[in-house]
C-alpha cells in the first residue's frame, strides 16, 4: 500500500552509505589508513577563511537540505491517500449528490472493528466513481484468525459496502498488521 517505498529505501540506504562514508574518512585520518592525508597534515590547504559568499551559499545549501529531510519526514508519516468527493448525477437538471469518500468508509471501517480477533481497522477509498480503489488496514490481535478476518472482508464487508454505493466491483487491498496484544474479548 507504501507505493514509494522502495524508492524511500533505496534513498535512505544511499544516504545512509554517504554518511558512513563521510564519518569514515576522518576515522581513516586519524588511524593513518590515508597515506595520501597524514594526521598531521591539514585537510585544506591554508588556513584563511574562504570569500563571505561561500558561507553563505553553504548555509542556504544546508538550510536547503535540513527543509526537504523535514518535508520527507513528514510525507513519511501521512500513510493514507487523500479522500475525494463523488458525484452522483442522474439528472443534473434535477440536482446533485455528493459523497465524501472518507464519509463513504466510515461504516465499513466500523463493521471490521467488530469482527473478532480485529484491534483496529481503517480504510480509504481513492479514485474516482468509476475507477474506485478500496484500501484497508487492519491490526489483528494476537489471538484473532487472519484467515477468518480476510473472509468476512470479502465475503460480507465489501459486497455490503459496493452495495451502499451502488457498485458493481470494488477492487480491495488489504493490509493485515499483527498485534503482540491480546485479545480483549472474553470467550
Amino acid at each position: 500500500m507504501n507505493r514509494p517505498a522502495r524508492l524511500n529505501r533505496t534513498l535512505l540506504a544511499a544516504f545512509g552509505l554517504l554518511l558512513i562514508a563521510a564519518g569514515a574518512v576522518p576515522a581513516a585520518i586519524r588511524f593513518h589508513w590515508l597515506p595520501a592525508l597524514g594526521a598531521d597534515r591539514p585537510i585544506v590547504p591554508g588556513t584563511e577563511l574562504p570569500p563571505t559568499w561561500v558561507l553563505y551559499v553553504s548555509a542556504a545549501a544546508g538550510i536547503v537540505v535540513a527543509l526537504a529531510g523535514l518535508r520527507w519526514l513528514a510525507a513519511q508519516l501521512v500513510r493514507k491517500p487523500a479522500g475525494r468527493t463523488w458525484r452522483f448525477e442522474a439528472d443534473p437538471d434535477a440536482g446533485t449528490t455528493e459523497l465524501a469518500t472518507t464519509a463513504a468508509v466510515g461504516p465499513f471501517t466500523e463493521e471490521l472493528r467488530g469482527y473478532p480477533g480485529v484491534r483496529t481497522a481503517s480504510a480509504s477509498l481513492t479514485g474516482t466513481r468509476e475507477r474506485p480503489e478500496l484500501l484497508a488496514v487492519v491490526s489483528v490481535e494476537q489471538d484473532g484468525d487472519p484467515a477468518e478476518i480476510r473472509d468476512r472482508i470479502r465475503d460480507e464487508g465489501v459486497p455490503r459496502l459496493c452495495q451502499a454505493l451502488d457498485l458493481d466491483d470494488l477492487p480491495t487491498r488489504v493490509e493485515l498488521r499483527f498485534t503482540t496484544a491480546a485479545g480483549s474479548r472474553v470467550a
